[in-house]
């Protein structure tokens, strides 16, 4: 018999998906500033949609100074913000310097413009700027690569791109997969039955990773759900939707200018991990960017290793603060919020906010289960197997989660088909399983081992 033993640490999923013994990109931080056209982020649509969600009842602002943005006003201060704030994933604008006279001891806050956006500016005398330097942001040039292929071959090396050639295949021979880019048109129900799938996955992967996410948020969700919809419509905005078979197991919501993409929320089931999602989506997207003339592919804001390995650029997000120089309280206002911009970014460098979200996710959840890692034992059997005498089980069913992961990383190693497979049940035992393919049958063994247990051990 043949034995092979596997194990799987839940905590180690994350890490597993985004360092996939890749070589890192050749990455370039030299990226001419870009003319954005048609910005999604300052679209009727989004403007509207986010007014109603974020400032129901309230008049937005204009400047003669600042033409291209609409702001909200401090109900006691002399600051306007941008409508949108830190809901977009990028704004761009452009000043008037010779509509200066309306700008008399106020402040302007404009939040998340990125450093390849070509924006001026310039100011006067009577008017000042503070430049916050806040998010990493990353992102890959399109204009140098005419198709995947020629993508991969620059950025990773030949066993690294061999292993993520395997992934997808391994993936699309395991399962029933179709890849579906949801952009101009779309029914209403089909749109909702997604986005709630979204958001079920969303919950799934972090609590999974046991910290809170800012996107689920009731009102967060309730504005994403209502914005991307006539933007998708509008071809501003798209769905991006993996399915097995009928069940969505990856989504990643896409908003686009005239020539980038920019990644806002992506997720997918991480009982699916072990194939590597992940990179399958960047690879998915990139492969439909190329094919559909786009020049950037945004990550957007946010440090994370995987957008290390994929992107050919980096660039920092910025906040800025113009502000009436003549104005001792306008002034004051810009130092103070360029101070508190300049903590925050401390503190996010620190990863305090990433402790703030999983102490905060303790705290709205104290009964949860302790972590498990588990190890999985393989064995190749040859004899006959009575299997009308045996029980057999559900892989859809919540209970038999455990026994389904370890049907995936069998999978994984295996020349078989999710759909072939049937699982019983060992008599006289918990944790031994038979796993009956087409191509072979397999006794399984699955142990458990708590994260305390570890550390005990």
């Amino acid at each position: 018999m043949k034995q092979l033993i596997f194990s799987r640490h839940i905590d180690n999923w994350q890490r597993r998906i985004l360092e996939p013994t890749l070589s890192l990109p050749q990455r370039t931080h030299i990226f001419a500033p870009m003319l954005i056209q048609h910005n999604p982020f300052l679209s009727p649509t989004f403007t509207a949609v986010w007014s109603k969600h974020f400032a129901a009842g309230e008049t937005l602002h204009t400047s003669d100074f600042l033409p291209s943005l609409k702001f909200t006003k401090h109900k006691k201060l002399p600051l306007y913000t941008n409508v949108g704030q830190t809901f977009t994933k990028g704004i761009n604008y452009h000043i008037n310097l010779e509509k200066t006279l309306g700008f008399n001891n106020k402040v302007f806050l404009i939040y998340d413009i990125p450093g390849y956006f070509e924006v001026n500016t310039q100011t006067t005398n009577d008017i000042g700027l503070h430049r916050s330097k806040q998010y990493p942001g990353f992102l890959i040039d399109l204009t140098q690569f005419k198709d995947l292929n020629s993508y991969l071959a620059s950025a990773f090396s030949k066993s690294s791109r061999y292993k993520l050639k395997k992934y997808k295949k391994r993936f699309e021979t395991s399962f029933d997969v179709r890849y579906v880019m949801y952009k101009g048109a779309m029914s209403r129900d089909s749109y909702d039955e997604i986005f709630e799938s979204f958001r079920q996955l969303l919950e799934k992967r972090f609590h999974d990773k046991q910290i809170t996410n800012n996107n689920l948020d009731p009102k967060e969700w309730k504005f994403y759900h209502e914005v991307t919809y006539p933007m998708l419509l509008e071809g501003k905005a798209s769905l991006f939707v993996i399915y097995d078979g009928k069940k969505p197991i990856g989504v990643t919501l896409n908003f686009f200018s005239e020539n980038i993409l920019f990644d806002a929320i992506t997720v997918f089931d991480i009982d699916y991990a072990k194939f590597h999602l992940g990179s399958i989506t960047i690879m998915a997207l990139l492969e439909w960017c190329l094919e559909n003339n786009l020049k950037t592919f945004d990550f957007s804001k946010g440090f994370y290793d995987y957008k290390t390995r994929w992107a050919t650029t980096t660039y920092d997000f910025e906040y800025h603060i113009y502000y009436d120089t003549k104005s001792i309280l306008a002034r004051s206002i810009a130092l103070s919020l360029k101070k508190f911009f300049e903590l925050k970014q401390q503190l996010r460098q620190k990863d305090i906010n990433e402790k703030v979200h999983r102490l905060t996710y303790r705290f709205k959840n104290r009964n949860a289960k302790p972590k498990e890692s588990k190890t999985y034992v393989f064995t190749e059997i040859t004899d006959d197997i009575a299997v009308d005498d045996l029980r057999s089980l559900s892989l859809e069913k919540p209970e038999n989660r455990d026994l389904k992961l370890m049907v995936f990383e069998y999978l994984y190693l295996n020349d078989d088909q999710y759909r072939d497979i049937i699982a019983y049940a060992v008599p006289n035992t918990t944790d031994n399983f038979y796993i009956i393919g087409k191509t072979k049958k397999t006794l399984a063994t699955l142990a458990y081992e708590t994260d305390n247990q570890k550390h005990q051990n």
